[in-house]
């Protein structure tokens, strides 16, 4: 078996910071509301689809898997959220929203950061905390 490495550096790949808000906003808010509805799904595979392939290497699959199938929380994110504002950083831009939940009281901060990869906005982080 072979693999190919990319020609591509960071330097010619762009910068997803250098992205004006409305673009990025009608990027990232479609990708935000898979997440929440594959998460409430419980379609693991259809929620990961868009991850950076080093942040898929770094999930321990079975502990995801698990947390995907026992929580209460990830299976009840109230889709109606709202958006709080970006943090560019790096490479990277995150995507911070107001969560709740359909069963419990209270409200959730959401994080989503968006970045390249081989030419592609992918997702390196998502949490809900």
């Amino acid at each position: 078996m072979t693999t190919e490495a990319s020609n591509e550096t960071l330097a010619d790949q762009p910068n997803i910071i250098d992205m004006p808000d409305e673009e990025l906003f009608e990027i990232a808010h479609p990708m935000w509301d898979d997440l929440i509805k594959y998460s409430n799904k419980g379609q693991y595979g259809k929620f990961v689809r868009k991850f950076s392939y080093d942040l898929l290497l770094g999930l321990n699959e079975i502990e995801v898997g698990k947390q995907f199938a026992k929580s209460e929380q990830t299976r009840s994110l109230d889709p109606d959220n709202d958006f709080l504002g970006t943090i560019r950083r790096g490479e990277h831009v995150s995507f911070l929203y107001r969560m709740r939940s359909t069963k419990k009281e209270g409200e959730w901060l959401g994080r989503m950061v968006l970045g390249y990869e081989k030419g592609e906005i992918r997702i390196f982080g998502a949490s809900i905390f």
